[in-house]
């Protein structure tokens, strides 16, 4: 049996297995504020229901907070295996996210049951 949990904002997760370690905070290329599925704007009218705050170690969203527990980089795209606190429980889970050429991150469960862009917000 499947079960789908939300991740950030409507983000699937698929029930899955996950172990090693996260990264260093400054080896890892997706550490920083974006929204989700809109360009962020940055000047504090974001909804906040679409941000999404990126660290090595986490990532927080108004759905959750999911823990990193392991990444693996290959080119411009990061496969995580992440860990998520959600109202219904915790759920482990696996995302990938794809650097694109305009700054965003386009983002996949592993079973593709949802996609996402999410758009980097200004420093």
């Amino acid at each position: 049996m499947k079960v789908i949990y939300p991740l950030i904002c409507c983000i699937g997760l698929t029930l899955t297995a996950s172990v090693g370690a996260a990264p260093a905070e400054d080896d890892f290329p997706l550490t920083g504020n974006y929204t989700q599925n809109v360009p962020c704007k940055g000047d504090g009218s974001d909804p906040a229901k679409l941000q999404v705050k990126i660290s090595a170690h986490k990532i927080d969203s108004k759905v959750g907070v999911c823990t990193i527990l392991h990444t693996e980089r290959d080119g411009k795209s990061v496969n995580a295996q992440l860990e998520c606190q959600f109202a219904a429980g915790t759920m482990l889970g696996d995302v990938t996210f794809t650097m694109q050429p305009d700054s965003t991150v386009k983002m996949v469960d592993r079973d593709q049951n949802y996609r996402s862009v999410l758009y980097r917000c200004p420093q």
